[in-house]
């Protein structure tokens, strides 16, 4: 396998063509695989501040869909489809759609590959595969929602406490008063309704396609397992929380060791730099891209560093 330097001296040395470089090594994973490839990745990682500043543009969004649509045109989906994924997850309701448009073309044939970060939402579309490919150096997350960057967990535990300690002492009112009136009127249904819709999803999701064929135990006792170690914040502790291939292992998912095989790994993370390369080096800020070189791909105009 080519390393990061050589990489990037090939990408060089071809005039900066990253996408022909990227193209010929992400065409030869799907044939190494014989499966239908794309890579979906995000700049999250390297254009920190514009992703703080426009964190929707980054996650998975309805826009996808159109990238998703163009790349699957044509293919020949009775050899399913790897989903190269490297995203800090996004909206929920926008990975239902996508799941739901994947399934209906490929049905349960969907295989995640994770090669460094896969998370939120990202793991919830890994949940939805029959396999997820995960090196010693991947991560996934916990699927807890989050509502305007809080945790819907959070604040329906903080309304709680509130409660329990101000039935227990109301002499605490004044306390809590300042903090139960940040909440507008519906936010705790809001945030029930949320926990409930995430966790239906992954439920649903590893019964039907991961699980489907489980046995011992069956596929909804191992959906519930999976759910209380990713979807319960008092385990995790933290929605960033980052899940190894041994805890995503022990947990019952349906995880294999990317170092398994030495071919596919070294066409896997040749692909995972080429386009972490590629985002590092040019405007784009989301990929998406199959093995036959049609991408779909969203920009934002590079500034000029200020003159001194």
């Amino acid at each position: 396998m080519p390393n990061w330097n050589e990489l990037l001296g090939e990408i060089q040395r071809a005039g900066s063509a990253h996408d022909t470089i990227r193209r010929k090594y992400l065409a030869a994973l799907s044939e190494r695989t014989g499966r239908n490839t794309i890579v979906y990745y995000s700049a999250f990682l390297g254009k920190t501040q514009l992703a703080q500043q426009h964190p929707e543009a980054f996650s998975i969004n309805d826009n996808d869909k159109n990238g998703f649509m163009a790349t699957i045109h044509g293919m020949d989906r009775s050899k399913g489809l790897d989903l190269v994924l490297h995203t800090p997850g996004g909206d929920v309701a926008a990975a239902e759609s996508l799941v739901s448009y994947l399934r209906a073309l490929f049905g349960p044939d969907l295989r995640a590959i994770v090669p460094q970060l896969a998370m939120s939402a990202g793991t919830m579309l890994a949940c939805a595969c029959k396999e997820i490919v995960m090196g010693l150096h991947s991560s996934l997350g916990p699927v807890d929602p989050q509502l305007g960057g809080l945790p819907a967990h959070g604040i329906v535990e903080e309304f709680k406490l509130a409660a329990k300690e101000v039935n227990e002492d109301p002499a605490k009112i004044p306390v809590w008063q300042p903090i139960i009136g940040k909440y507008h009127p519906t936010l705790i249904g809001e945030c029930q309704k949320a926990i409930k819709w995430s966790r239906d999803l992954v439920h649903e999701w590893l019964k039907t396609g991961m699980f489907v064929n489980a046995n011992t135990p069956g596929p909804d006792e191992r959906a519930d397992k999976v759910l209380k170690e990713l979807g319960d914040p008092a385990l995790t502790l933290s929605h960033s929380r980052h899940i190894d291939y041994q805890r995503a292992h022990d947990i019952g998912l349906n995880v294999t060791a990317l170092e398994a095989d030495d071919d596919l790994q070294d066409a896997v993370l040749t692909v995972h730099h080429l386009c972490m390369q590629t985002l590092a080096d040019t405007a784009v800020i989301k990929l998406i891209e199959n093995q036959d070189g049609v991408m779909f791909a969203q920009a934002v105009a590079m500034q000029a560093p200020p003159s001194a």
